[in-house]
């Protein structure tokens, strides 16, 4: 029960600690869903694995891998491992964006100190009536702005299309 406990409080400071989205997501329930779940309290590493589901308000992460470091004050990362046939997906709405922020790519890294998003391998982000797409795109949440990068092979390119 201990166990569990710690668990449930390493997952709430997970998810409070997204605190750019909706103000009262942080107070929504916590729902998780994965296959297995393994939590290392020495190291702070938590990993959820087989469709792994996150959800708390309007925020939703899935993967089919989902890794977390912690700390003693909270989260540090969270990364999200999908394919090529199933991203991972970031989901949440924004109090400062019209429609909910959707951001999709192979590998997807919330670094919470940065306040930043960074999308590797088929990256493509949604923001308002805006799309973003490309190799990698990274997205700062508290300055809202965008950097999209192609393949360095130049096979894929950056796409960009504005809602007017």
């Amino acid at each position: 029960m201990q166990y569990m406990n710690k668990f449930i409080i390493i997952i709430g400071i997970m998810l409070s600690s997204l605190a750019y989205g909706l103000a009262e997501d942080s107070k929504k329930p916590i729902e998780i869903e994965a296959d297995s779940v393994m939590v290392d309290e020495s190291s702070g590493f938590n990993e959820f694995k087989g469709g792994a589901e996150v959800r708390q308000g309007s925020l939703l992460m899935t993967a089919e891998l989902i890794q977390v470091q912690t700390n003693s004050e909270g989260v540090e990362t969270m990364l999200a491992k999908g394919t090529i046939e199933k991203p991972a997906k970031y989901i949440q709405s924004q109090e400062n964006q019209p429609r909910f922020i959707e951001a999709t790519a192979n590998l997807i890294t919330y670094d919470v100190n940065k306040g930043m998003i960074f999308l590797d391998g088929n990256a493509n982000l949604i923001q308002g009536f805006d799309s973003f797409s490309g190799d990698k795109l990274n997205y700062d949440i508290e300055n809202d702005k965008v950097t999209v990068l192609g393949s360095a092979d130049g096979n894929k390119r950056v796409k960009f299309k504005i809602a007017l």
